[in-house]
């Protein structure tokens, strides 16, 4: 079957780095071969400076960002306990789901798509909750939230924060904000292909596991065994080898350009995008000061697209240029692009060459 090479400027994938493409390759090992195991602590390990933390229990959860999400809930609320959640797009609605999935109560502090949470809102949503949860950055709006204020302001509660779209990307300092779990996934920022959820968790928050979670997969009781487990690692399931190996790989590209200069490609990345956009006749739909740099949210003034409808667009972007940007998703659904510059993809030629293609379609 023949695929198609595609310039992937949506909300993710992305294009992953060729060093993760080609870590794919390698010889495979057993999830408990001695070099196997070590190449999963220096991945670990490569994760805890890009999440800026020294958690012990920091690893790739063996799915995708999803998987995290759920693994950081589960783990730790259920019956009994009131979960605050701030709402301002698609995934802070998914955190909501969860929580309620797990017995606990949800408390949804629901905000205008486009804008960013509300700290003060969250805080006077319940005077003692068991969990803060909040989108660091919210893939279905391109809004930034300041997760560190929420931090700041947690108390005895537990903090979540999904990272998703900001790890690697986007100014992150879990330890020093007081983040207590944190989930991402490889398919952003980090340039890696979809399939694992970088995860942390503080001594704090490991506190606080309860001991028997409804998901076996995701008990991070027993899986701690396995990727804290020093020289005896306790199986609990088979690693997805290959994907850590690519993954190990992925984070050696953006540790080696460093942590400031990857975020500052993707910064300027995004601003060629909105500047360009801005240029050809579009809006930009986040929250002035709350743009999040890696995902761009556009928004498309009635009548500059004449006949072509936003998804005719899209599609000739794809057929005739190769060119994958996103939709809007629920109230902004077809009035809303989502074009990401993340991993590989953030860089100068990519948005130079999306422009044109939209200048040659729309003028």
């Amino acid at each position: 079957m023949t695929l198609s090479d595609r310039v992937l400027m949506g909300p993710g994938p992305c294009n992953p780095y060729p060093e993760a493409t080609a870590a794919l390759g390698r010889p495979m090992l057993g999830h408990l071969d001695p070099e196997f195991i070590a190449l999963l602590d220096e991945t670990c390990d490569r994760l805890r400076a890009v999440f800026s933390t020294a958690n012990a229990l920091t690893f790739p959860v063996s799915a995708t960002g999803s998987a995290g999400m759920e693994a950081s809930i589960v783990n730790f609320v259920g019956p009994g306990d009131t979960v605050v959640v701030g709402v301002n797009g698609v995934f802070g609605g998914r955190m909501v789901d969860v929580v309620q999935r797990t017995g606990a109560k949800a408390i949804a502090v629901e905000h205008e798509w486009g804008q960013p949470i509300d700290v003060q809102r969250m805080l006077d949503a319940h005077p003692a909750p068991a969990m803060y949860g909040m989108v660091h950055a919210e893939t279905s709006t391109g809004v930034e939230s300041d997760i560190a204020a929420m931090a700041a302001h947690k108390g005895d509660a537990l903090m979540l924060a999904d990272c998703v779209t900001s790890l690697g990307g986007v100014d992150l300092r879990i330890d020093e904000w007081g983040i207590d779990i944190a989930y991402s996934g490889t398919q952003k920022c980090l340039g890696v292909a979809p399939g694992l959820a970088p995860l942390t968790v503080s001594p704090r928050a490991v506190e606080r596991l309860i001991p028997v979670p409804p998901s076996w997969y995701l008990d991070l009781n027993m899986i701690a065994k396995y990727v804290t487990g020093g020289g005896a690692r306790a199986y609990h399931h088979t690693a997805p080898i290959s994907m850590i190996m690519s993954l190990h790989a992925g984070l050696g590209v953006v540790l080696s350009e460093g942590l400031d200069a990857v975020r500052e490609r993707h910064q300027a990345a995004g601003d060629a995008v909105k500047s360009g956009m801005q240029d050809l006749g579009f809006e930009l739909f986040a929250a002035e000061g709350h743009r999040l740099a890696p995902l761009s949210s556009i928004a498309i003034p009635e009548g500059r697209l004449a006949a072509l409808s936003e998804a005719d667009v899209r599609t000739r972007l794809l057929q005739d240029y190769g060119i994958e940007i996103g939709g809007g998703l629920g109230p902004v659904a077809g009035t809303v692009w989502r074009i990401g510059t993340m991993g590989h993809t953030a860089r100068q030629r990519n948005v130079t060459t999306l422009l044109a293609a939209l200048a040659d379609i729309i003028d």
